[in-house]
């Protein structure tokens, strides 16, 4: 009887420690996937993506950084009918890196990365290169979301993906 005790005695306490490890495993877990954080970078001309960024942002309970040209673009920079225009030269040469304002410094804190830009001329402006040039994104992983009068995100999604193979890509959105 008494070796039936200790025996007893012995699982009881080698289920508590079970019991407790696995706690403790899952308090970790926990704290591992809060700690996850995400960045919602975009580029926006003329604040629809904006808003589209700002939603998403709620959504996945992410900060924001606007992508934010050094130059910033007017209205005349933006008409796609003129073949002139800032837009038509800077997408008509496909190693234009139009200049940003400032890159995101605390980008090392992020697991996800949301990059957000208008559709032009079928594809991400070339603006977007000049972000994902200037960081490292090694690690992390990066989806793409976009907004468009008529245009779906799927070339853009795919010229990125093909210009930047070596990240991880995600999903793409449209949002409209």
């Amino acid at each position: 009887m008494k070796r039936l005790t200790l025996i007893l005695a012995a699982c009881s306490l080698l289920w508590t420690a079970c019991a407790q490890k696995n706690a403790q495993n899952n308090d970790t877990q926990t704290m591992e996937n809060n700690a996850k954080k995400t960045l919602v970078a975009y580029f926006s001309a003329s604040g629809t993506t904006k808003a589209a960024a700002q939603q998403l942002a709620a959504q996945c309970n992410a900060d924001l950084f606007e992508i934010a040209p050094e130059q910033p673009y007017t209205q005349a920079d933006l008409n796609w009918q003129d073949k002139q225009s800032r837009s038509s030269v800077e997408m008509a040469d496909k190693t234009s890196r139009p200049a940003i304002k400032e890159n995101c410094a605390n980008l090392a804190q992020y697991d996800t990365v949301w990059i957000g830009f208008p559709i032009w001329w079928y594809t991400a402006p070339t603006i977007v290169n000049t972000f994902i040039e200037a960081h490292d994104l090694a690690g992390k992983v990066i989806n793409v979301f976009a907004t468009s009068g008529g245009s779906d995100v799927t070339r853009a999604a795919a010229d990125l993906k093909k210009a930047y193979p070596q990240y991880q890509w995600g999903e793409s959105r449209l949002m409209n």
